[in-house]
């Protein structure tokens, strides 16, 4: 596979922040942003596709920390 050019790039990034947006504004309903999704997986590499959505899952869950705070597991001693 070759690497992809400026124009895919921009292509593949705009078709990943239109399912980042439906996602954030359906609350992560996948069925209803289905057509985004599918549009993401036919721009991008399916390695991009991967990387994208735990790239996304990483950044939910941070959110989360910094908005909710850390909290230890119960029973693990605090160091």
């Amino acid at each position: 596979m070759s690497a992809p050019t400026k124009e895919e790039r921009r292509v593949c990034w705009a078709a990943r922040d239109a399912l980042w947006k439906c996602l954030d504004v359906t609350g992560d309903n996948v069925e209803a942003c289905k057509k985004f999704q599918q549009e993401f997986e036919q721009q991008c590499p399916a390695q991009w596709v991967s990387y994208f959505a735990k790239r996304r899952e990483f950044l939910k869950y941070k959110e989360k920390l910094q908005t909710e705070g850390y909290e230890p597991a119960q029973g693990v001693p605090n160091p």
